[in-house]
């Protein structure tokens, strides 16, 4: 085959009709993280659209977790605590150019509480349009309302965004920017809504990739290939501390790594199971070793979450001594291997994990080493986030490793509603339930006694430190590496936002 050869005066004149051509076009602010797009329906990747800054909620939320007005610019809740009437914001259109109108809000809301969520655990008889205004009616006082509201799954969409079954069949929302492309699991696309309501955000146009590998968005972040760059592991961050070119950013966040129980599995039944695997643990050298910041989750809630940090709980420890002990009371004695036995069977058990935050599979390997210091086989299965939820609903998950986000809403009772109720929760317990757990749970939502709500919040969590349907790890803190194209960059402590609306393209 013949090589075409260009002149250098072609060449040279090609070039300046390239460029010519792209001079003009807006730059794009490209953002990476490890979390999937799995679609257009809310309850799956309600989160990205949201963090993206497409969608917008009733209520929002400011850096200590107070509700602000959102799409609503004002609320008032009646004496009884059953009805709440929320105003909505003026002059807000969607992306497709339709108004927000209390019509729309209400067929919004009522979809997002007709599936699997937040909103669904709330007693909620009616949301209405009534004179321009949205009124949630309820069959009981329910404090976590607000926080609910605020939540990625309770996204206000246009009505063209679903079909005659109430699906999301495309993302139209009324945020600073408008969705311009999808390409599921991997990529979406967004560029600036002239027509938004509030300020105009600087960059024009971004994109947001999904990379599951912790490598792989550090390679980005140090190659230019993208601006700014979410979840780093402990090796990324030292060696992307040194780049001139990049900015490191961390947040202490409500997020904990906890062992998800199947308190029903035989070998998990009895509390004192879950007590010495809790013993086990050197959450201290896990800390130090993998995450290498102060992290050792003493209890289920970091200082973070103020209200619900219980001071006056002891810390978890680490016994070996006192773990093996407990076993023995079960009847549990090593074998010629060192691996516990009891009528002949091996103590052995499976732990689920996922890649998705890469400190996890690290943090899984270190527990499987602690754990076989006390005669417990553990084998791990490092598969998708999804396969979490799945094993809960057909009942194989044994044991799981999961980072859990408790600011889903700003106050983590809403997400308590959701993973330790009586049936348990996908990212909570299985197969735990306790009554006085289920009744200081029910008198906090209804808000009975303010007055005592402290001491609720203070009897659940000592509940949950004694039982141990999850078993606390660590606390988290949120990373990224920011381009010095970039300016404006932050890190929401509740992962609500990736700040995409703050940014601007330095000169």
């Amino acid at each position: 085959m013949r090589k075409t050869v260009l002149s250098p005066l072609l060449a040279l004149m090609l070039t300046a009709v390239s460029v010519g051509a792209f001079a003009d076009a807006p730059r794009v602010a490209k953002l990476v993280a490890p979390f999937e797009i799995k679609g257009t329906d809310p309850t799956l990747s309600g989160d990205i659209f949201l963090k993206m800054s497409i969608v917008e909620t009733l209520i929002n939320a400011d850096a200590a977790g107070k509700p602000l007005p959102g799409l609503a610019s004002s609320w008032k809740v009646s004496d009884d605590g059953l009805t709440w009437r929320f105003i909505l914001r003026s002059g807000v259109t969607f992306h497709d150019g339709s108004p927000l109108t209390a019509d729309s809000v209400v067929n919004a809301l009522e979809v997002a509480r007709s599936q699997p969520g937040l909103l669904d655990k709330a007693p909620i008889t009616a949301i209405r349009a009534e004179k321009g205004e949205v009124v949630i009616a309820l069959s009981q006082p329910f404090t976590p309302l607000l926080g609910l509201l605020t939540e990625n799954r309770a996204q206000i969409l246009a009505p063209a965004s679903y079909n005659t079954e109430h699906k999301v069949v495309q993302v139209i929302g009324s945020g600073p920017y408008r969705l311009t492309s999808l390409q599921a699991p991997q990529k979406l696309t967004v560029s600036r809504y002239d027509g938004y309501w509030g300020d105009k955000p600087a960059i024009e146009q971004a994109s947001y990739m999904s990379a599951g590998r912790a490598e792989t968005r550090a390679l980005m972040a140090e190659s230019g290939d993208a601006d700014m760059v979410f979840n780093l592991d402990p090796a990324s961050r030292a060696r992307l501390k040194k780049n001139p070119q990049l900015t490191l950013l961390a947040v202490s966040i409500p997020r904990t790594v906890l062992v998800k129980v199947n308190a029903g599995h035989p070998l998990l039944n009895d509390v004192r199971v879950r007590q010495a695997l809790s013993l086990a643990i050197d959450r201290e050298g896990i800390a130090r070793a993998i995450l290498r910041y102060p992290a050792a989750a003493g209890q289920l809630f970091p200082l973070s979450v103020a209200q619900w940090h219980n001071a006056s709980l002891a810390p978890l420890t680490t016994d070996t001594a006192r773990a093996r002990e407990l076993l023995a009371q079960l009847g549990w004695q090593p074998g010629a291997d060192g691996i516990l036995q009891r009528e002949g069977k091996p103590f052995s058990l499976t732990l689920t994990t996922y890649p998705d935050r890469p400190e996890l599979p690290l943090i899984a390997a270190a527990i499987q080493q602690q754990l076989r210091e006390i005669g417990v086989q553990l084998t791990i299965n490092s598969t998708n986030s999804g396969e979490i939820a799945l094993k809960h609903h057909d009942g194989s998950m044994e044991l799981g490793l999961v980072a859990r986000n408790f600011a889903l809403t700003p106050d983590p009772l809403g997400t308590l509603l959701q993973d330790y109720p009586p049936q348990g929760g996908d990212w909570g317990a299985m197969n735990w339930s306790d009554a006085t757990f289920n009744h200081t749970l029910a008198q906090l939502v209804r808000g009975s006694n303010p007055q005592d709500s402290d001491a609720e919040r203070q009897q659940l969590t000592r509940i949950l430190q004694t039982e141990l349907p999850t078993i606390p790890v660590a606390w988290y803190q949120q990373t990224a590496a920011v381009s010095s194209r970039l300016s404006g960059a932050a890190l929401d402590p509740f992962e609500r936002t990736f700040g995409l609306e703050k940014m601007r393209w330095r000169e």
